[in-house]
């Protein structure tokens, strides 16, 4: 697997990660999740010597998406996100022409780049991975302890097993997983390392998924 570049900014009052994510010998990137001070996205752009020409959206809760109308009022770019995810945003749709939508499996080359769009529902109807080379970069699908919650609107227990038990067993263990908040101990992590000791992946069957998922919040 290609080692792409990839730029991880810790932004915002909620430990939200933004990512800069391209081929590593050419100078187009895109943005995930562009969220907070995209001022400081633009300058980790310029520092490095990049060009932004797209921004993928990992889910639409306003700590992944809220710095995209300043975003696409300083950069003619486009949005990519899951169509399943459009249907359920009002706030991604306001976007507009800028949106293109996504689906389950599409490839999309940025450069000399390849992403895979993983839908990975649960957290939301239309949350998804973005696997380019070896980067991994799950939004708040999976984080390196954990998974994202399943209580919220749109979310779904179930549909959360079959991403974690499902979807991403197609990815190798020898990918890195860059998720969409600083929760743990490190900010990055195989995700075969993340298999063995994340719980979530641990489970054999969605009852006991779904139970220990949805137990009570202390």
């Amino acid at each position: 697997m290609r080692n792409p570049y990839v730029r991880q900014l810790k932004l915002g009052p909620m430990d939200n990660f933004v990512y800069l994510v391209g081929p590593a010998d050419a100078p187009d990137v895109v943005v995930v999740d562009p969220a907070w001070e995209v001022e400081a996205i633009e300058a980790a752009v310029k520092e490095d010597g990049k060009k932004l020409v797209g921004a993928f959206v990992s889910h639409c809760h306003f700590d992944h998406i809220n710095g995209l109308p300043d975003l696409l009022s300083r950069h003619d770019i486009p949005v990519y996100a899951q169509r399943e995810e459009l249907e359920f945003s009002e706030e991604l749709r306001a976007l507009g022409d800028a949106l293109r939508p996504v689906g389950a499996g599409d490839v999309l080359k940025v450069g000399r780049e390849e992403f895979h769009a993983l839908h990975t529902p649960g957290h939301t109807p239309g949350s998804h991975c973005l696997l380019a080379g070896d980067a991994l970069v799950s939004g708040d699908t999976v984080f390196i302890n954990g998974c994202g919650r399943c209580d919220m609107s749109g979310g779904n227990p179930e549909e959360m097993y079959r991403s974690l038990s499902q979807v991403l067993l197609k990815v190798p263990d020898t990918a890195k997983l860059w998720p969409g908040h600083d929760y743990a101990d490190v900010p990055v992590r195989s995700l075969g390392e993340v298999r063995e000791k994340n719980p979530y992946f641990a489970f054999k069957d969605v009852a006991s998924f779904v139970a220990f998922r949805m137990r009570p919040r202390k």
